[in-house]
């Protein structure tokens, strides 16, 4: 994945309001107003969220008739798990110091 591709897919994520349009995509394809409905937010604020989830390649918009059905494109958010994979050995080895250090607190504590 190139830097740009991942740098817009993070820009995507970093509103809540456009990851939950991906949770409930993630169940199904829907239209723009089911996709509203849960938020107190009008049509074309989330028309807007939409237009940078769809930039971004995380969601297709379909045509069918009158109907235009939004559906995930789940393959950018493999990407970002690739790429943050790569940092899971840092997070387990602080995670183990951490834990090490929480431990000898403790002993000290009750001993």
């Amino acid at each position: 994945m190139s830097e740009t591709t991942l740098d817009a897919t993070f820009a995507a994520l970093a509103h809540p309001t456009r990851r939950a349009i991906l949770a409930q995509l993630a169940q199904g394809e829907a239209n723009v107003n089911a996709l509203a409905e849960p938020f107190g937010v009008s049509l074309p604020a989330i028309s807007r969220h939409l237009k940078v989830l769809e930039q971004a390649g995380l969601i297709s918009r379909g045509q069918d008739a009158q109907f235009r059905p939004c559906r995930l494109n789940a393959a950018p958010l493999q990407a970002v798990s690739s790429w943050t994979e790569q940092y899971r050995p840092i997070w387990e080895a602080r995670f183990d110091t951490m834990e090490q250090y929480l431990k000898e607190v403790r002993e000290k504590k009750d001993g």
